[in-house]
């Protein structure tokens, strides 16, 4: 059983509760209270107008919950269904300090192990996004039904879990003790279009289809948002036509589907049939237009709209910053400014990363002036903004200060602090930073911490052994399949050691015998090391697969002139006139009076 919480979280909210008594609405409560508390001492709990009375008196005002509280530690005792019923009104009022206390009774009183209960004790640390003790409780119910199961579920998913989330619900499939329902099969979809998986999304939609589930409106709508997301519009547009019902979340998904994989034609038409349509419509329109279409129509579309709010702004601003349109998107923002829209902390995450990827420092500091102002500065997306910001531009020290200043991190701010160290070339920062993180509770590295880890390695000169030590724990200890940019990173490390041959080895045993990435890290690293054989074998293998690319004559040329092999360095030359292959100008970005500009290389 539970029986310790962080003190940081119980002090925080005993705070809050301490607050919330000064802030109680005046309306009379005693009549009520002193109605129930003689019913509980009379022992009539089981009268249904009590318990009706009840939940309707502890849900609405902190008072009456007070009350009971109060009841229940001077002895009395309470059944388990007035004790959910206190547990939800807990709950529903975000009153963490009696909801614990009445954990601890229940675990006092023997209700540990009553199904009801525990479920109510899971929804309750679920509010507070403790998802581990919700989990233990969990694990303590000794026969688990189905609204444990989907509560459990269905917190995972709330918190961006979606892996978690579908673990469990295989896990209640695969068990004897109760069934999936609607519910269950609803929010294992929904989980599935977030990660965008197509194939257990139609594993799903066809266990619903075999186990007569009626396709309501809402799984519909929730099988529409799968194939949308996973890429296939076709399917998404299939079910919306075989749906008999469709309410506004309907039209909407399928508007989405299109617009989100480019088919903006076929978005038209369903938002040009729409019964009704609302600020959510326009926006889908709005966002396919700004990112595969015309930005400037996606604006006159944008000035049409009634009543735009911030996600309509949003949608154009980030269509500007995903084209690295980035002078353009700063523009707009003054225009959002200038009109007075509200903006939030996505506003600010989007125009951080185009001002990160020009690396334009003076304008990512005022934006940062702002975002302090608006009291966006310890929010996690906008902190994970400003750490990719000031590392991109170079200013590591402040991103590291905001990385310790923010109250709350979740992965993507530790990969972004992991990774500003990788870029700064500080190998140490990297894997002291990656072990903290190890022993973070309720984290774990994914496949963006390792490349970082395994990128830091191969920049840094490391030994090989370390990096192919963080190689293997990726792949046996958080079972992280290998891509491309981990095979390529090992592969440059083991062009330093001069071991091409064994990196030739890895790429074949890996399965990415037909990846470009690789063969060109592979040649790379041939000319690291001056192993002529093998960077020829790497170059055949690219002009195979990506046809004519100087980068391949210009390696090739220079790995021969090492070699003193001038007569095979001078062929590559003249096989580059004559395919007419040139190699391009480098450029730099660079900032000239708040003003940011590409600055051409010499040929």
């Amino acid at each position: 059983m539970l029986t310790s919480l962080p003190k940081v979280f119980i002090g925080k909210y005993l705070q809050n509760q301490k607050q919330s008594h000064k802030l109680l609405p005046r309306h009379t409560v005693a009549f009520h209270t002193t109605y129930l508390v003689s019913k509980i001492l009379e022992g009539n709990q089981n009268d249904p107008d009590f318990s009706t009375t009840l939940y309707q008196e502890t849900s609405h005002t902190e008072k009456g919950l007070l009350e009971f509280s109060g009841t229940l530690q001077c002895g009395v005792k309470c059944n388990s269904r007035n004790l959910v019923y206190l547990i939800r009104a807990s709950t529903n009022l975000g009153s963490f300090h009696y909801g614990h206390q009445l954990h601890s009774y229940a675990a006092k009183s023997g209700f540990s192990l009553n199904v009801f209960v525990s479920t109510a004790l899971i929804g309750f640390y679920l509010k507070f996004e403790l998802l581990s003790y919700a989990h233990k409780l969990f694990v303590e119910i000794p026969h688990p039904n189905v609204v444990s199961w989907n509560a459990l579920i269905t917190g995972y998913v709330h918190v961006g879990q979606f892996r978690k989330a579908l673990s469990l619900f295989l896990e209640l499939e695969r068990s004897n003790l109760c069934a999936a329902d609607s519910f269950s099969f609803t929010t294992a979809l929904t989980a599935c279009g977030q990660l965008g998986l197509l194939q257990l999304g139609r594993s799903i939609h066809s266990k619903l289809l075999k186990l007569g589930h009626d396709l309501n409106v809402v799984v519909s709508n929730c099988l529409i948002d799968v194939y949308g997301k996973s890429g296939y519009a076709d399917l998404s547009t299939r079910v919306f036509n075989e749906m008999v019902y469709k309410d506004i979340i309907s039209w909407n998904s399928i508007v989405a589907a299109n617009a989100r994989n480019q088919k903006l034609e076929e978005a038209f038409i369903f938002f040009n049939q729409m019964p009704v349509q609302d600020t959510i419509s326009y926006n889908e329109i709005i966002n396919g237009i700004a990112h595969f279409g015309i930005i400037e129509e996606a604006i006159e579309f944008l000035f049409k709209m009634q009543n735009p709010n911030t996600s309509s702004w949003n949608s154009i601003l980030t269509g500007y910053v995903n084209r690295n349109r980035a002078r353009e998107a700063l523009n707009f923002l003054v225009i959002m400014h200038s009109k007075g829209v509200q903006m939030d902390q996505f506003t600010f995450s989007s125009i951080l990363s185009g001002i990160a990827d020009a690396s334009a420092l003076t304008w990512g500091v005022l934006i940062h002036c702002c975002i302090v102002k608006y009291g966006f500065n310890e929010a996690v997306v906008v902190g994970s903004a400003l750490i990719g910001m000031y590392s991109k531009c170079g200013q590591v020290n402040s991103a590291e200060y905001i990385f310790e200043a923010l109250p709350r991190k979740n992965l993507v701010t530790w990969n972004t602090m992991i990774l500003g160290f990788a870029r700064d070339g500080n190998s140490t920062k990297v894997i002291d930073l990656f072990e903290e993180m190890k022993m973070t509770r309720n984290l774990k590295p994914d496949e963006f911490t390792f490349l970082s880890v395994l990128s830091a390695c191969s920049h840094s000169q490391m030994p090989l052994d370390i990096a192919t030590k963080y190689f293997e724990a990726m792949v046996k200890d958080y079972g992280i399949y290998p891509t491309a940019e981990h095979c390529s990173s090992m592969i440059r490390l083991m062009g330093e050691k001069g071991e091409v041959r064994r990196a030739e080895k890895m790429i074949y045993d890996l399965g990415f015998a037909s990846c470009g990435t690789v063969w060109r890290a592979l040649l790379c690293a041939c000319g690291a090391c001056g192993d002529a054989k093998v960077a020829e074998v790497a170059a055949k293998k690219l002009v195979a697969l990506e046809d004519n690319d100087e980068f391949v004559y210009v390696i090739m040329s220079n790995i021969y002139a090492l070699n003193g092999k001038w007569a095979d360095a001078g062929f590559v030359r003249k096989l580059m006139r004559e395919r007419k292959v040139n190699k391009e100008a480098g450029r730099s970005w660079i900032e000239l009076e708040d003003m940011i500009n590409a600055s051409p290389g010499v040929q």
